[in-house]
């Protein structure tokens, strides 16, 4: 059946039943026993029979394109740019086209009448446009859970964001980290709130007190720096750095840099700079200081935090372990690699596309959750092989 389109009626031979009750099995209506639906939809899915989307508009009045709703912010996100390419490549499987909508939104009423399903990606309980969209009177899919009042039943395509942050605060503590910080995301999406609380709730159970600051939901490399370094300078016992908001693990890189902290190791790092010069001798008391207006013994080390006099080592400060809660281009390419939660957007688009597809071909109830999955990449940022 791969070298054609799979009709109703290949599925009905197949099947052992009549189109009409594979028609009524698809759709969800008609006297159709339940045991034959089953049947009928398992084999549908296996030989891979899509409806065909031209029919199915004229049966429905449907303009054969569906909507997608992005936070404001997504223009110049990574993340969403690639959800958004998996969701359209999936919509256009079952031959919808996809509406980008305006951050702003519009009336329910107007969206309804130009699109058939609505995608609303991350919503926050304070966008004034959701409410709108989730009662636009058409199937809505919202991609993490909405958490304000909703009029009518959505779907929805979750992560478990609680446990991706959990993973990443028990792997900086494995790697030796005793007091880490949390860059968590500011906002009312359900991102942005399982972060912040988990923080809170993991901190408790481990009886350990996590540093926890908040930033913009978009937050910029140079934002990220900015909080770092006032995080560090404030606190320097942090010895780990968890950055949520996509693209912002340079800014804190670069905070450390300056800082004098060693990305992706505990230690101070470095050694003593070798022998004194004397024969083989001991190398000096650590932090050990060259007299000023005098020449330095060889391997005489700077105190951290002040200039070194001309030929003295300076000795890198304590160590810092960096991850971040989004995987993508801003982690992977930075210098040391930073360890990231693999959110997989692309596919995360198309699960949420698929969704609203099948509940729009009935193979899906209205208020269906689907969970997707994510996966820790550890680099060279927690001491971690790349």
């Amino acid at each position: 059946m791969t070298s054609r389109t799979v009709t109703l009626l290949d599925v009905a031979r197949a099947a052992g039943v009549s189109k009409s009750t594979v028609s009524d099995a698809l759709q969800g209506s008609g006297r159709v026993a339940e045991a034959t639906r089953d049947r009928v939809r398992a084999v549908a899915e296996e030989l891979g029979y899509r409806p065909n989307s031209a029919a199915r508009r004229l049966r429905r009045a449907s303009t054969g394109a569906v909507g997608l709703h992005l936070p404001a912010t997504a223009t110049r996100l990574d993340y969403y740019m690639n959800l958004a390419f998996g969701a359209v490549e999936r919509a256009q499987e079952d031959g919808l086209d996809m509406v980008l909508l305006a951050p702003s939104g519009a009336a329910g009423g107007r969206i309804a009448s130009r699109v058939d399903g609505l995608l609303v990606i991350d919503p926050e309980a304070g966008d004034s446009a959701v409410p709108g969209l989730l009662d636009a009177g058409v199937p809505v899919v919202t991609g993490e859970r909405y958490l304000g009042p909703s009029a009518g039943p959505s779907a929805a395509v979750v992560c478990d964001n609680a446990a991706s942050l959990t993973a990443l605060l028990d792997h900086v503590t494995e790697r030796g980290a005793r007091r880490p910080a949390v860059l968590a995301p500011s906002g009312s999406s359900a991102w942005a709130t399982a972060l912040r609380a988990t923080a809170r709730s993991w901190g408790l159970a481990h009886g350990v007190e996590v540093a926890l600051r908040t930033m913009p939901f978009a937050a910029t490399p140079a934002e990220a720096e900015e909080t770092t370094r006032a995080l560090l300078t404030a606190d320097p016992a942090v010895d780990a750095v968890i950055c949520a908001p996509d693209g912002s693990a340079p800014g804190v890189l670069r905070a450390a840099t300056a800082l004098g902290r060693e990305v992706g190791t505990m230690g101070g790092g470095g050694g003593t700079g070798g022998s004194n010069g004397r024969g083989g001798g001991t190398p000096p008391e650590p932090g050990t200081i060259a007299r000023p207006g005098t020449p330095p013994e060889p391997g005489t080390i700077a105190r951290p935090g002040t200039p070194p006099e001309p030929g003295t080592i300076a000795r890198p400060g304590p160590g810092l372990l960096v991850a971040a809660c989004v995987d993508g281009p801003a982690t992977r390419g930075a210098e040391p690699p930073v360890t990231a939660v693999d959110l997989r957007p692309a596919a995360y688009g198309r699960a949420c596309a698929e969704l609203l597809c099948d509940i729009l071909a009935d193979r899906a109830a209205p208020d269906t959750v689907r969970r997707h999955a994510w996966s820790l990449e550890t680099r060279a940022s927690t001491g971690s092989p790349g």
